[in-house]
């Protein structure tokens, strides 16, 4: 789990079968008054965004309990809760969590149309946070890539250095020197600095 801040609001995401899902819940604290999901989820177009997102990526989801409660939106006697929606349309989109990190999690789709609602700029900061966020992940990965990629060569970098470049008669200490300037070849050429550096 990681966090994000969108104006001054920290926002939990999670990884959901390799799929990114903010909080919603902790988008809300953003909002000034009384507002809830379930206002946001009985409206007419949030549906229609949620079955339009649900069929193109949900196989199991149940379309005809989707369109019984599509057809109910918008009456002023209709409302439904996350978790009741989620039972009845076996959604994947939309997620209630009970526990430590509990409340209401969306794919990131989903959640940036709910930023929408609380106001056009928190839905562009938020888009903003994330996209820094994934390209903050994405530079750690490459990191950890040529660290591994380093940590997997270092035995046929050191045999190499051993037959090929170091002399029988030369001290141990020499052969030290050997493969650290070696070793600083290779971190120019992964990293563009040496170890010193």
């Amino acid at each position: 789990m990681t966090k994000i801040t969108v104006l001054t609001t920290d926002i939990n995401v999670v990884s959901i079968n390799n799929e990114d899902y903010i909080c919603i819940t902790d988008m809300l604290k953003a909002k000034d008054g009384d507002f809830f999901i379930s206002d946001w989820l009985r409206n007419r177009n949030t549906l229609e965004y949620l079955g339009i997102w649900e069929r193109l990526y949900n196989p199991g989801f149940n379309y005809g309990e989707f369109a019984t409660i599509r057809n109910q939106s918008g009456l002023n006697s209709f409302k439904i809760s996350v978790k009741e929606y989620v039972e009845k349309t076996h959604a994947i989109g939309i997620q209630a969590k009970a526990g430590r990190y509990g409340g209401t999690y969306a794919h990131k789709d989903i959640a940036f149309e709910f930023g929408m609602w609380i106001s056009a700029e928190f839905k562009i900061y938020l888009v903003r946070e994330f996209q820094r966020l994934k390209e903050q992940e994405l530079a750690q990965l490459g990191w950890s890539a040529k660290r591994e990629l380093s940590k997997i060569n270092y035995r046929i970098h050191t045999d190499a250095i051993k037959q090929n470049l170091i002399p029988a008669e030369v001290t141990p200490q020499q052969a030290s020197r050997i493969y650290a300037s070696e070793a600083d070849v290779l971190n120019v050429a992964m990293f563009g600095l040496t170890a010193l550096e």
